[in-house]
Formats: C-alpha cells, sequence, structure tokens
C-alpha cells in the first residue's frame, strides 16, 4: 500500500488516529464502530490568553546604541539586560474544537473485526466493520468536512462533544439542534473566558430514512441506512450567523458551487445521499488527487511488505517498503495541512488543548525544515500557503523592526500562532527578540519557487526590498578589522563559550544578511543594487577554529558548544548552497568538521532530519544514512504515520514526517538555477528506484531512475539553460532547450 496505510484496529489514543484536511479544517478519525469520532481542527483555533498589551513587541530601540557598545567592548551578558522586563510569554496555543460523535452500541453483538485505512491519493480515512462503513475527507474545494456512513445499525445517537483533553472548565459553551424531514442541524458555541472571541461548530445531518429524535446531547436516529455530516467550523468575536451557514451546508447538499442543481429527491423520498456525497468526493480529488500525484518514490519494495499495516511496518526500519509509505505519508500530511497556513509543529491536528510548544509556528528550524520538499516536489499549494502566512504578518514584521532596532524594515519573529507576528516569546536563555535571520529563512522557498518559474513575482520581491532596508539601517557597527559587526547577534538556540546568550557575529545572521542583500540587489534598480552588494561585500567572512571546523559564532573569543540539536551555523550549507563542495572546497570541508562535531542533545527528530540535509549538500551519504537510521529506528512513529518530537513517540509533532520525503528529495536529487546534482547522497537503504515529478531550480521536471551499477534523468525543460552536471560520473556541462526532452545516463 504505497499511497495508503491501514490498521486492523481502532485508534486507542488520538495521536493514532488517521489524518485528513484541507489546509483549513483538519480531522483526526479514529474508527471505532461503535464510538465513531472525529476530532475536529481548523488552523485559526488559538485561545486568546494574553491582553493585547503583552503581545506588543519589547521598545528597546533608544537602548540599542548601549548594548552595541557593550558588546563591542567585550561585555558578555550586556544582552540579558536587554529587555522590557517582561516574563516569558508563549504565542498563543493551537486547540481542537470539538469531535463529531456517531455512536451505535451494540450489548451483546460478538466483536466483529476492524479495519480503518487512508487513502492518500484521495484523501478519504475509512472504517469498516461488518456492514457498517464510514468515510470522511475534508474538502478541498468545498472546505467542509464529509463523513458519510453507510450501514450504521438499528439506532444510532449524533452529537457535538467539546469534552476533550485539557479542554478549559471556564470554556462557555451552548449547543442547538433543530430537525425536520431527514435534516438536522447540530450547532456548538463555545465562548473562551475572559474574551470576545469564540468559536461555532455546526454539522448538516442528513438521513436517508429511519426516525430522527432530539435527545439531551443531539439527535438519536433509528432505521437508517446512510448518514452524511457536513461540517464547518468558525472562530469569530460576537455573535454568527448560525442560519447563513446552516444553509450554506445545505447549498453543498442542493447543487455545489459552481455545479448544476442536482435533484435533493430520489424515487420514494429522501435525499440521494449517495449521489450527494460522490459529487462532493469528486469535486475535492480533483484538486487534492492532482497535487499529491505530481511526484511519486517507488523503491520496488516487496508486494507483501507493501501491503502490512503501518504499526507492522514501522518494526521493520530496513524495509524499504516503509521508507516508501512515510515518504508518501509524509507528502500527503503535508498537502492537508498547508492551505490558510503553511503547517504547525503539530501539522493542523491535535486531540489536545494543552499542545506542545503552544502548536505554533515556530521559524527558526521546524517551520522551514517541514516545508523544505515544497518546491523541489512539487507542492505550489504548502508555498502559497507558506507567503500567505509571510504576507499576513508584514505590517507587525516592521513593527518589530522599529520596536527592537529602531530600524525600517522587516524582522520576523520565532514563534507565531498565526495571527500575530509580534515579537513576545523571549526571555534571558531565549533572547529570541535578538534574531534577525527569520525573515531570509522564510522568504527562501518563495526565492526557490520563484526560480523554477524563471519569474519573479513582484510580492516576494516586495518583502526584499523591506528586508534589505532592515540590513541598511541594522549594519551600521564595525569590527577591529573594519568588517560589519553584526551586534547584538543570537544563534538559535544555543549560546557560545566564553559569551552569552546575546552575541556577536553569529555565523547564521552573517549568512542570512548576506544573501539577502545579495538577493534583493538582483531585483533592485542598478544604483540600489549596486549599494546593497557593497553593504553586503562589507560582511565578514566565516572563522574555521582551532578544529577546522566552520564555527558557530565569527567573533575573537566565542567557542563553540557542540551538543545541541540545531545547526543553525550551517545555513550557509543548506539551504542556502552558498558553502558546497563546488564553489568553496575548503569551507564545504571545514563545514563537514563542525558536522562530525555536532551533537544530538535531546534526539529531537527535527535535529537529526537538519543534520541529515546538511550532509546530503555536503555529499557525505554516510551521515545522510545514519540520519535516516536514527529517525526510522528511534520510535519517532504514530501508527497514524504523523511523528513525535522525541524519540519513543514522546510528544505530537509534525517535524520528521513533513521534513523526511525533503531529505530523501536531497539525497538524490539536488539542483540551483546554475547546477543538477544527482544522487549526490544516496542512502545505501536505497540501492535502486524511481522519484518521479521532482521541478528543479533552473525550469526542468526530473524523473530519476537509479541502481548500483546505472542511473538515468529524464529533464524536460520550459526554458532554455545551461548547467553545471554533477553525477557519480563526475561533472559536465549541460546545454537544455525549453521544450526538447534530454536523457543523462550512465
Amino acid at each position: 500500500m504505497r499511497h495508503g496505510t491501514w490498521e486492523p484496529a481502532p485508534a486507542a489514543r488520538w495521536e493514532d488516529g488517521f489524518l485528513a484536511g484541507n489546509g483549513r479544517h483538519g480531522a483526526l478519525v479514529l474508527g471505532d464502530p461503535e464510538d465513531d469520532a472525529v476530532i475536529v481542527t481548523h488552523h485559526t483555533l488559538v485561545r486568546p490568553v494574553h491582553a493585547p498589551a503583552d503581545t506588543a513587541p519589547p521598545r528597546l530601540a533608544a537602548a540599542l546604541p548601549a548594548l552595541q557598545d557593550a558588546l563591542l567592548a567585550g561585555d558578555t551578558t550586556a544582552a540579558e539586560r536587554f529587555t522590557d522586563g517582561r516574563p516569558l510569554r508563549w504565542v498563543r496555543p493551537f486547540h481542537p474544537a470539538f469531535r463529531t460523535r456517531v455512536r451505535s452500541p451494540r450489548p451483546g453483538a460478538p466483536g466483529l473485526p476492524v479495519r480503518r485505512s487512508v487513502d492518500f491519493t484521495t484523501g478519504v480515512v475509512t472504517a469498516e466493520c461488518g456492514e457498517r462503513r464510514s468515510e470522511v475527507f475534508v474538502s478541498r474545494a468545498d472546505d467542509v468536512l464529509v463523513q458519510y456512513v453507510t450501514g450504521p445499525g438499528p439506532a444510532v445517537e449524533v452529537d457535538l462533544d467539546h469534552r476533550l483533553p485539557g479542554v478549559p472548565a471556564e470554556l462557555a459553551v451552548g449547543r442547538g439542534v433543530a430537525t425536520a424531514r431527514g435534516r438536522t442541524v447540530l450547532t456548538l458555541r463555545a465562548r473562551y473566558p475572559d474574551s470576545p472571541l469564540g468559536y461555532t461548530g455546526l454539522t448538516l445531518l442528513l438521513t436517508d430514512t429511519g426516525r430522527t429524535t432530539v435527545t439531551a446531547a443531539g439527535v438519536r436516529i433509528e432505521g437508517a441506512g446512510r448518514l452524511l455530516l457536513l461540517t464547518r467550523v468558525r472562530r469569530h468575536a460576537g455573535d454568527l450567523d448560525t442560519e447563513g451557514e446552516a444553509q450554506a451546508l445545505q447549498a453543498l447538499v442542493d447543487a455545489g458551487p459552481g455545479s448544476r442543481p442536482v435533484a435533493r429527491s430520489r424515487p420514494g423520498g429522501g435525499t440521494d445521499l449517495a449521489a450527494v456525497h460522490g459529487r462532493l468526493l469528486a469535486r475535492h480529488t480533483a484538486l487534492h488527487g492532482a497535487a499529491y500525484r505530481r511526484v511519486a518514490l517507488d523503491l520496488g519494495a516487496d508486494e507483501a511488505e507493501r501491503a502490512l499495516p503501518g504499526s507492522v511496518l514501522l518494526r521493520r526500519p530496513d524495509s524499504p517498503a516503509l521508507l516508501e509509505r512515510l515518504f508518501a505519508a509524509g507528502r500527503y500530511h503535508l498537502l492537508s495541512s498547508a492551505g490558510s497556513h503553511p503547517p504547525r509543529l503539530t501539522g493542523l491536528w491535535t486531540g489536545d488543548w494543552n499542545t506542545a510548544w503552544s502548536g505554533a509556528f515556530t521559524t527558526n528550524a521546524n517551520l522551514n525544515l517541514q516545508t523544505a520538499s515544497a518546491v523541489a516536489a512539487d507542492l505550489p499549494e504548502v508555498t502559497e500557503a507558506h507567503r500567505n502566512l509571510l504576507h499576513g504578518q508584514t505590517a507587525h514584521w516592521k513593527d518589530n523592526a522599529r520596536a527592537v532596532f529602531g530600524a525600517r524594515g522587516i524582522v520576523a519573529p520565532t514563534h507565531t500562532d498565526g495571527e500575530s507576528g509580534h515579537t513576545y516569546h523571549f526571555s534571558r536563555e531565549y533572547p529570541l527578540h535578538l534574531w534577525t535571520a527569520g525573515a531570509d529563512w522564510l522568504l527562501g522557498p518563495l526565492l526557490d519557487h520563484d526560480e523554477t518559474t524563471g519569474r519573479h513575482d513582484p510580492r516576494t520581491s516586495a518583502l526584499l526590498a523591506e528586508l534589505a532596508r532592515f540590513y541598511e539601517d541594522f549594519l551600521t557597527r564595525t569590527g577591529p578589522d573594519g568588517r560589519i559587526a553584526v551586534v547584538p547577534s543570537y544563534s538559535p538556540e544555543n549560546r557560545p563559550r566564553g559569551g552569552g546568550w546575546g552575541a556577536v557575529n553569529a555565523t547564521m545572521d552573517i549568512a542570512a544578511a548576506r544573501h539577502a542583500l545579495r538577493a534583493a540587489a538582483d531585483r533592485a534598480p542598478r544604483p540600489d543594487a549596486t549599494r546593497l552588494r557593497a553593504l553586503a561585500d562589507r560582511l565578514p567572512p566565516y572563522r574555521v577554529n582551532d578544529e577546522g571546523a566552520l564555527a558557530e559564532w565569527a567573533w575573537p573569543g566565542l567557542g563553540d558548544r557542540y551538543d545541541h540539536r540545531h545547526l543553525s551555523h550551517l545555513y550557509p550549507v543548506w539551504p542556502l548552497d552558498e558553502i558546497n563542495p563546488y564553489d568553496t572546497p575548503d569551507l564545504a570541508k571545514a563545514a563537514g568538521r563542525a558536522l562530525e562535531l555536532r551533537g544530538s542533545e535531546n534526539d529531537s527528530a527535527h535535529g537529526h532530519l537538519h543534520h541529515g540535509l546538511v550532509a546530503a549538500r555536503l555529499r557525505d551519504a554516510a551521515r545522510t544514512e545514519d540520519a535516516l537510521a536514527r529517525v526510522l529506528t528511534g520510535d519517532y512513529f504514530h501508527d497514524s504515520l504523523m511523528s513525535a518530537h522525541y524519540p519513543g513517540r514522546d510528544v505530537y509533532n509534525a517535524d520528521a514526517a513533513h521534513t523526511l520525503p525533503a531529505l530523501l528529495v536531497e539525497a538524490l536529487v539536488q539542483s540551483t538555477p546554475t547546477r543538477l546534482v544527482l544522487l549526490p547522497a544516496p542512502p545505501t537503504r536505497c540501492p535502486h528506484g524511481r522519484l518521479t515529478g521532482i521541478r528543479t531550480r533552473f525550469g526542468a521536471r526530473l524523473d530519476l531512475t537509479w541502481s548500483p551499477a546505472a542511473y538515468r534523468a529524464v529533464l524536460r525543460p520550459d526554458r532554455d539553460a545551461e548547467i553545471d552536471l554533477r553525477t557519480p560520473a563526475g561533472a559536465g556541462r549541460l546545454v537544455l532547450r525549453a521544450g526538447e526532452e534530454r536523457t543523462v545516463s550512465s
């Protein structure tokens, strides 16, 4: 089952529930035929736990010159006093909405086998038990959660239940039920404590036959052969027009948007639920299926292993079938969690109100790693969701630059709930308000996307120009060598030996500033471009320490702390490709030494995969393989094939699930606007296979087939290009002509 997974039992934990989503609404499907629960989530659901004044960026610009003077003079603790005195505040936490429940108790009935499955190509989660079958998907076309139940049993009870782990006792909840002629509208209204904000869930429930009666919690349905539930969630202030929302759901039944009206009744009376379900599913799969199928990985796995349940396959870490399925699952989950927003730390899903690290978008590694495959693996839907987040917060990023640094331009926060882009999550040990590299890393996927298409998006160019303005205002201090000193500077989430948390010349900050200024210059008018390039050229060079490693801080007296989960100082290797084995072999060797010395600290999944991505760029197949092996053998994956942050399935987290496809792509194919690298670091566990549909940054689509003795790459360029070609056979030049297929093989 390369493009799906299955289990022979219901999920006992919400973490094992199969997932569906359209980038707005999400569903965790547990698949218990006696209590068929679907946990409903929505990207906008964040709990307002702070007053607005507490989420403003700290106004510290007036004190910035004194901080810079102190750090340059050697006061290693100066940054610890650069604060407005507020305590650490996490961003507003992401939480679930409620669960829909279709309960059909069968007292005394013998236990029947259950099979639950998810089809990645359609996004449909199915649970089967005897004659009962439940199908759930979240429509990418109509933004609605659809559940279709056939053979539900003699009687079922349906309700919306907000009682999920961690729900605040003070949450004000109200319910409504309206039923007539086989149609029922269930409403759940929730108001956050001490806030005008809340959310409302509505489910339109339709039955083909039978009798519906109202219960204390919802409705009881007797004698129905089929049920159709359409569910939406709205977050809002004040009251919501629930009647209008219910009518909008009914319109999907009568005639979906863009569709001709359909007959509401069938012979004998009642709505033809099968026809409605089929129409909604077809509209959804036309979008979801087309996106999912663009890229595929086939490792020639054994068909018997491909047929195994995911939980069994996870216990076979050396199986090519496991790698195929995790690649497919990661791609499916990434697509399903990206729409109005890119994926959170938990993707689009959680079953607990106490989501770790607030279920935030964390931009100093996690979000960046999760979306790393979006461009090469041809998921522009993910890139567009990423763009939505950035452009929706630009005004707040400008506030950060002014308040903290007294500068024009933009500074991105390290944590955001998806609404506020203000920097307010920081402390002495984590002075995240000092980090200036975030916007460059976040802009990276948009720049890569432009390179694949060969067109400069004016929205991206505008953000780059704002970032360049920040650096022009901020990069005003110099060191003893006359070069610019980046001060204050911070390397997430580490500190140097011989220095404090806030320091000078973190390697990542230098790399981000240089990259942003040069990228902005490439899109600027000539006088501006000249000025920006001159500023970039004045930034300091990278430093190689006494152990031959690329140093994390390019400043005298600041030593490296190697046992850390983040690899921020290797940013110029991945994703920037500024340091590589072809153009800068000496620095690449130093970067390799830094990777060799780096520990894994607490075995965070993102640390292992980040390690593997850097290793692949350095053509270090052994370290790429080791990083992959650590994730496959560390018990990071739930039965749902969503992942955990730590080994032993500890802390539900999407980093491993979403990043693993990126690591496999990087190990097999790498591209820049001027270079193609084939099989730079192929894992030994993948001796042969086929990877299809990859997009390159020089404008060609690529299919790659490989074996121990040969490889074959077919390129289909959409524009002319002349590129540097690197293969296991050596180096050469490759000339491509738009519309002319080209094959490279050995």
